[in-house]
């Protein structure tokens, strides 16, 4: 008798144990009771199931840890709720990796960010680029201390977020195409403040099948961020851009000189467009002429290199106004002109800017400029460094101080050609794109 009552009373509890509902064509990652499916990685935090929710304990002197799927996933909608402590940062990988070969096993890829009400929900590239995705002025709804709901549609290239229903993130990449998901607890170094803070999990499902129709419909609330080289993505299309270069060759392309040979030295290469140093080539224009229009450009500059993004290009040959390519620690040009207004991002000779202080020094970084009638805007990776107005008394006074005093109707006319220019340096440019506005 004694034994039927101990087996009743643990089918009672079985009964009870908090369970995952069942989602008709999606699968549980998380049954309620057990971490069954799951694998730690990295440091040694404590993970733990309480109240049908999966609980990170942050944990002193340890590293990031992860609690990985074991299995890996390509393309999949991906819900989950979540909760998270004051000051806890965490986060949810997604198609995530941990190599041997790349930094002795650390665990590397996209990550769902958990942290502020101005960062929860971008996409951080865990160990390995840094920011992918982060618009802090989007409108999140976070509610710290409380349950949050977070969806994620990731197929093909293309990764979209929801936040409490709200989107978040709207990006193309092709980084990864498959990996792992996996919980976070954040490394807390020695701050006794932050140990034993938790973030927990709950209600979490995949489904990786039938995705069509279940997809959300197109996002145009918040920015899109297309991170795939020369590639021009469906909602880009849809609001007027074009690749200004193909990424293969130089079509729509041609030398400033009408005797000048590109071919000398300006050279498509796994879809990067490399001005070789010293090779004589000269500078490149658009065979087409632009008006108003918004132009964006990654560039990459090396070592002590000088170039520019130059517009307004007609009667004048190569001059016209000048976003300047430079290397502010390494060039003298840096130190010339006037209050810097030639180092990097500057109308060159005209206005000054602080570029230097928005750039990866020599990796990838994204010129945008922007011109509606007189008005135009230089931009480096997402800031506005500068803005100016032609044709008025400032316009006229500024050109007047500048190596251009003497230029007839200079950067005048109607529109011009876009310019890359040759200064017997070493650059690199990728994804040229435009928008006639």
């Amino acid at each position: 008798m004694k034994k039927l009552i101990l087996l009743a009373a643990f089918a009672v509890c079985v009964m009870c144990a908090p369970r995952a509902q069942e989602r008709e064509g999606w699968t549980a990652l998380f049954n309620g009771r057990s971490l069954n499916g799951w694998t730690k990685l990295g440091g040694k935090a404590q993970y733990k199931v309480k109240d049908g929710a999966i609980v990170g304990v942050s944990t002193l002197g340890q590293p990031n840890t992860f609690l990985a799927t074991k299995a890996e996933y390509d393309d999949f909608i991906l819900e989950f709720e979540f909760k998270a402590d004051e000051g806890v940062n965490s986060g949810v990988q997604l198609r995530s990796h941990s190599d041997k070969s790349y930094r002795n096993g650390v665990v590397y890829g996209y990550q769902c960010e958990i942290d502020s009400p101005t960062t929860t929900a971008s996409i951080y590239d865990e160990q390995r680029s840094g920011w992918l995705y982060n618009e802090p002025q989007i409108e999140r709804g976070y509610r710290v201390g409380e349950w949050n709901k977070v969806r994620v549609e990731a197929v093909g290239n293309h990764i979209r977020v929801w936040l409490n229903g709200k989107p978040t993130v709207d990006m193309i990449d092709d980084k990864d195409a498959s990996g792992f998901i996996a919980l976070q607890v954040h490394e807390v170094g020695q701050n006794k403040a932050l140990a034993g803070r938790t973030v927990s999990w709950r209600n979490i499902f995949i489904k990786t099948e039938d995705l069509e129709k279940e997809l959300s419909p197109e996002i145009t609330s918040i920015p899109q961020v297309n991170r795939v080289a020369n590639y021009v993505s469906k909602r880009e299309a849809n609001e007027g851009w074009t690749l200004l270069w193909n990424g293969k060759d130089m079509k729509g392309w041609k030398s400033l000189d009408p005797k000048g040979d590109m071919s000398k030295g300006w050279t498509p290469t796994d879809g990067v467009l490399v001005i070789k140093p010293k090779s004589g080539a000269g500078d490149i224009i658009t065979e087409k002429k632009y008006h108003d229009f918004e132009l964006s450009i990654d560039f990459q500059i090396t070592k002590g290199a000088n170039s520019g993004i130059k517009y307004f290009i007609s009667e004048n040959g190569s001059i016209g106004c000048e976003f300047q390519l430079l290397d502010d620690d390494n060039h003298p040009d840096a130190k010339m002109g006037f209050k810097g207004n030639r180092r990097l991002g500057s109308l060159y000779d005209i206005i000054p800017a602080q570029g230097w202080k928005h750039a990866d020094h020599y990796g990838w970084n994204t010129a945008r400029i922007v011109v509606k009638g007189n008005k135009v805007e230089h931009w480096l990776n997402g800031v506005k460094i500068l803005s100016y107005e032609k044709g008025g008394h400032m316009w006229k006074a500024l050109v007047s101080h500048s190596k251009f005093a003497d230029v007839k109707n200079f950067a005048g006319g109607d529109g011009g050609h876009i310019l890359l220019q040759d200064h017997f340096d070493e650059v690199h440019f990728r994804n040229l794109k435009i928008r006639e506005l």
